[in-house]
């Protein structure tokens, strides 16, 4: 059985768990420290959603729903609604490995057993907020997934997408790649030039209602804090206890 109590970690909005699946209990080990966001890479095998982050690492058993779904809606039974007792809206970022309209056609099956638990377009005008967001990074199915009635799940969108008509409940999410746009690697001080970007995009992306994330940091604290002073939403780590712990001393 899976179980947080009341007494258990408090929630950390800010902390995601990149590549959350090579941990040792995945999903769960995420869960210990707070983590309020975890991301799932799956490939579209045999009719079956695998998690892996490349193809020879697949096994029948590590399916998306034995993994993350089928725990997180054990969990929102539990806590009335909320995978942590009185927690925030759960984020579930799926990585898309293999072809995005054939997966997503797949995963939009799947998702459709777990209603209950996940945000979207359950009637054709209405968004309704649950206890898991699923949100589609990689290999995006855009239009489809923009179409897509009832819709269970969102996009992961770039930076080049800031200026997008999307409304924020389809596009909640702007990610992007640290080395495409800063230099610095947590050597030294951070460039006052890269900081005034990270500012600016954090700062236009919450004007856009969306919340702001970075991959491939530099998984350092000396870089934890200065995109938390910035205002980033969600702070990549493979570090948990690290993370969990600095964010823990470092409350906005």
């Amino acid at each position: 059985m899976v179980g947080l109590s009341a007494a258990g970690p408090l929630p950390l909005p800010n902390a995601h768990a990149h590549n959350d699946y090579e941990h040792p209990r995945p999903l769960l080990d995420a869960l210990d420290q707070g983590f309020c966001s975890v991301e799932a890479d799956i490939h579209l095998f045999e009719g079956q959603l695998l998690v892996a982050h490349d193809g020879k690492d697949l096994k029948p058993e590590l399916t998306l729903q034995a993994l993350y779904l089928n725990p997180l809606q054990e969990l929102a039974r539990e806590n009335q609604g909320r995978i942590y007792p009185d927690g925030p809206e759960f984020t579930l970022l799926i990585d898309v490995k293999t072809d995005g309209e054939e997966t997503y056609r797949a995963l939009s099956y799947v998702l459709s057993e777990y209603q209950e638990i996940l945000s979207g377009m359950h009637t054709p005008n209405e968004f309704s907020i649950r206890a898991v967001s699923v949100i589609i990074s990689g290999n995006r199915a855009t239009e489809i997934i923009a179409t897509h009635k009832p819709r269970l799940a969102s996009i992961d969108g770039r930076i080049d997408d800031l200026d997008t008509t999307m409304p924020p409940e389809l596009m909640p999410l702007i990610s992007d790649r640290w080395s495409k746009y800063f230099k610095w690697t947590g050597e030294g001080p951070f460039p006052e030039a890269e900081k005034h970007n990270l500012k600016k995009f954090v700062d236009k992306t919450h004007r856009s209602g969306r919340r702001f994330r970075l991959w491939a940091i530099p998984d350092k604290e000396v870089v934890w804090r200065e995109l938390h002073i910035a205002g980033v939403d969600l702070i990549n780590t493979d570090d948990l206890a690290g993370l969990a712990s600095f964010l823990n001393s470092n409350k906005r």
